[in-house]
């Protein structure tokens, strides 16, 4: 079905917003939200009442306890709930009309988030998935360069913290490397193997996964959160290119050949560097579900990107499980 955009500005009333779960992540949504031009943040929903008015007073917007309790009086909502939650979150205000921009990973499980993302399409509402890395500086400029991906290597390691660890490495960190190499390669997943261990919580701290597509090409995607220093980088190879990818300084390197036939040595190589301010990616990705809902277009990292992500991080996953079963692991 076909989105109606919504109506805002000039005569009529400015869009309406609210987000649900203010903790680490969520309150940086509402500053965002409360920050569009032609939108005004409503009131944003929490179980922690204190919390909830710590975020949304200094805001002027509405402290609520509940998420119900949005429902009618916004139009679009961010959900940055804990994951177990999203499905229920979601599906409440997708059956109100309600637009809705949620927090990876999607949901816990590709059969709920397909049922999300064909309901948000049965209705005509713009229904987002938090991938964010899609809206930062460095995947945008290496992004028009990638035209015949061969290998792909991810690196997303970091100390660990409290953060998240309702969820797996896979879902918590990986997703976002699975979910830019699903959209640099633009072919399906052959082929899974991977592997990962719990260190400090319940579920996997640390995973490696292989992917083979369907066209050949290959990634190779490192995800931890027990690392004693902190790395967020992309290696893309491609014919005659090697394109780094470093998050973490956000700057992009590029090794080309000069010109045609054989390499004679480093005088042949073409060397680029190039680096970009830090920006906001968070600022962007609302500033986009934003613009999907007052103009009726489809969000960049829509629902059915989510699934895509979502399934081959469950694939990963099971493979996980299978290997240490494997190996007489519980």
């Amino acid at each position: 079905m076909a989105r109606e955009p919504v109506a805002q500005g000039g005569a009529d009333r400015a869009l309406r917003l609210g987000v649900v779960g203010v903790g680490h992540f969520g309150r940086y949504h509402a500053e965002k939200m409360a920050a569009i031009d032609g939108a005004r943040l409503v009131a944003v929903a929490d179980i922690d009442s204190a919390r909830a008015a710590s975020v949304a007073e200094p805001l002027g917007a509405d402290p609520l306890p509940d998420h119900g309790a949005l429902v009618g009086r916004v139009d679009a909502v961010s959900v940055a709930v804990p994951a177990g939650a999203h499905y229920r979150v979601v599906r409440d205000f997708l059956d109100a009309g309600v637009h809705v921009l949620v927090e990876k990973p999607f949901t816990e499980s590709v059969a709920t988030a397909e049922e999300l993302s064909g309901l948000a399409e049965a209705r005509g509402l713009v229904l987002q998935v938090g991938l964010i890395e899609r809206f930062s500086e460095t995947f945008r400029a290496v992004a028009p360069r990638i035209t015949r991906p061969l290998y792909i290597e991810s690196v997303r390691v970091g100390p660990f913290t409290e953060r998240n660890t309702d969820v797996s490495v896979v879902l918590d960190l990986m997703i976002h490397d699975i979910d830019i190499i699903l959209a640099l390669v633009e072919s399906p997943v052959a082929e899974v193997d991977a592997v990962g261990a719990p260190v400090f919580s319940g579920h996997e701290d640390l995973a490696n996964a292989r992917l083979k597509f369907a066209n050949g090409c290959v990634a190779n995607v490192t995800a931890s959160r027990v690392s004693l220093k902190t790395e967020r980088s992309l290696r893309i190879f491609q014919p005659d290119v090697y394109i780094k990818v470093d998050h973490g300084d956000r700057s992009v390197r590029i090794a080309r050949k000069k010109g045609e036939g054989k390499l004679t040595g480093i005088d042949g190589v073409a060397l680029e560097r190039e680096e970009f301010d830090q920006g906001d990616p968070l600022k962007r990705e609302i500033e986009a579900f934003v613009h999907a809902v007052r103009t009726g277009a489809a969000p960049e990292v829509s629902g059915a990107d989510g699934v895509r992500s979502l399934e081959v991080a469950r694939r990963i996953t099971a493979c996980i499980g299978e290997n240490r079963a494997r190996l007489g692991l519980p």
